[in-house]
């Protein structure tokens, strides 16, 4: 017999918030700066924006591809031109047969991407081949990168121009971890929308 079910308590929960809160609270947010700083010159100019994980982080990519096209703008035609890698299961699954699933996302980013655009992933370890593979390509092409990772960064970390790394060894809040830069940054952009609504209509009458 195993005994009665375990009973939730408050506690818990109460402990994953102030894990949370308490390295949020202690993280440089410098290199997030930067990541805001860049995706709001790719919705002004055009440049594209590329993400890719695996598992929860896929999850993230996919979601945070939505946002960053059109959550923080609200408006037809004036998102980033973004593509999350790891969203279309056709291509994730021809290219994992055919060369491996450790070239899933750069050979993705090798025919979409052009130099100047840039590329976001997302890693608990930031040992995963297919992100540092996807890291490889960038830096060959002239793509700039950006890494979101937590526990020690792993390769990644010294792979991307721009490492973004929360030092915690836990998968849950190092997911939560991507979609809270993902959303703050969807929220500094719908507060400067005018701003690059008003660089695009300049830029297209100077055009």
């Amino acid at each position: 017999m195993s005994g009665p079910q375990p009973k939730a308590t408050t506690g818990h929960f109460a402990d994953y918030a102030n894990r949370l809160s308490g390295v949020m609270a202690a993280f440089d947010w410098s290199p997030v700066v930067a990541l805001a700083d860049e995706l709001l010159d790719c919705a002004k100019s055009g440049r594209q924006l590329f993400l890719c994980g695996n598992g929860g982080s896929a999850g993230n990519a996919n979601h945070l591809a939505n946002d960053f096209l059109y959550a923080w703008s609200k408006e037809g035609g004036m998102g980033i031109k973004v593509n999350s890698l790891s969203a279309n299961p056709a291509i994730m699954a021809c290219l994992a047969n055919d060369e491996g699933y450790e070239n899933v996302f750069s050979l993705q980013l090798r025919t979409y991407a052009a130099r100047g655009d840039v590329l976001l992933v997302f890693s608990g370890s930031g040992n995963s081949p297919n992100i540092l593979r996807a890291l490889e390509a960038a830096a060959d092409m002239g793509v700039k990168s950006y890494a979101v990772t937590a526990f020690d960064g792993g390769k990644a970390k010294e792979l991307a121009d721009t490492p973004i790394h929360l030092p915690i060894n836990d998968m849950q809040i190092a997911e939560d971890f991507q979609t809270i830069i993902g959303h703050s940054i969807v929220q500094h952009m719908w507060q400067h929308r005018d701003w690059v609504r008003n660089e695009t209509l300049e830029s297209n009458r100077n055009g």
